[in-house]
């Protein structure tokens, strides 16, 4: 089971802030192509979100990066500030 934690305009246009996934995910983007084929607002969200910002247990982390179960993945939208 992998812990995913939704933060700011995700929880809206994601409609949950959090949930628990059960399954085998090896990586971040194998993850990521999992809840991309829920619909269209995952795929623009998460897949084709090339400034996707993401932590693998409070760490910052890629698609490539390495996942197994019990970890904890974040996924915040790009940050913009001046």
């Amino acid at each position: 089971m992998v812990n995913i934690l939704y933060f700011a305009s995700f929880r809206e246009v994601l409609g949950q802030a959090q949930e628990q996934l059960n399954g085998q995910f090896n990586t971040v983007d194998a993850l990521i192509h999992e809840l991309a084929g829920r619909g269209d607002n995952w795929k623009m969200a998460l897949l084709d979100n090339q400034n996707l910002q993401i932590a693998v247990n409070h760490d910052v982390a890629s698609r490539q990066t390495e996942i197994k179960p019990g970890d904890e993945v974040a996924f915040f939208p790009p940050v913009t500030g001046g």
